[in-house]
């Protein structure tokens, strides 16, 4: 990847369900988990196509299916369409700030009405105390939350890595009871526009899957790259989207 750190030893993981896909099996790259990640190696790491799970750097990598594909968002360039125009507008009085990642109650409880909402019933819907921190907080990388706020009330929180080159979207939950507001997308946006006023280039939005309906809105966002094992094209044009 680079002669300029030394890159840990990859490890490939044993078969496992896939996440994406029903019935598939799935197997992923892995940085040494015995092995501390630099802020410097994690940048290479995510401009070759990784992404974090909790304190695990990994990268799909399975021999029969090459359907993942990580995506990043060309800020500098980057243009809003009418929908999300409406987004920004729509969600104008809501204020942002960045925390370091702790446990706070607040932020778990609206993490557990997100997952009853989202996920009702299967292996996310557990509030299970250990189980959040240990996929949201805890973590091998240099990582942040973003809070957001409506008034006074805590509405929604993305947790973000910092990469040299911009930031990555890991996950966003927010109030279910404020889905109207389209406060992912909103989320996406934000980070955008945070990435902008930082000077960097890329908001990362991990992996992409055409078949898959929860990632399609990736797409809409342009221009975005895709990495397509060598290094990063157009999405669009790529993708057969255009």
């Amino acid at each position: 990847m680079t002669s300029s750190i030394e890159f840990p030893t990859l490890y490939l993981s044993a078969p496992h369900d896939c996440p994406y896909i029903p019935g598939e099996a799935a197997t992923s790259l892995l940085l040494d988990p015995a092995s501390p990640v630099s802020d410097q190696m994690f940048s290479v790491a995510i401009e070759s196509g990784f992404r974090r799970s909790g304190k695990t750097v990994y990268r799909p990598h399975c021999a029969e299916c090459q359907a993942c594909k990580s995506v990043k968002i060309d800020v500098q360039n980057s243009r809003l369409n009418r929908s999300q125009k409406r987004t920004l507008k729509r969600n104008r009085d809501i204020h942002t700030q960045f925390v370091e990642p702790m446990f706070d109650e607040q932020h778990f409880q609206l993490y557990c009405r997100y997952q009853a909402w989202k996920h009702p019933g299967d292996s996310m819907d557990h509030g299970d105390r250990l189980k959040y921190e240990d996929s949201l907080i805890r973590s091998s990388v240099q990582s942040v939350f973003l809070e957001f706020y409506l008034e006074q009330k805590l509405v929604a929180i993305s947790v973000v890595d910092v990469a040299a080159q911009g930031l990555s979207a890991v996950y966003t939950f927010f109030e279910p009871e404020l889905a109207g507001r389209s406060l992912g997308r909103f989320a996406v946006l934000t980070l955008i526009n945070k990435v902008r006023e930082m000077g960097l280039n890329y908001v990362y939005l991990g992996y992409w899957i055409k078949d898959c309906e929860k990632m399609s809105y990736k797409s809409e966002y342009r221009p975005l790259l895709m990495y397509d094992g060598r290094g990063w094209v157009g999405f669009h044009q790529k993708a057969g989207l255009i």
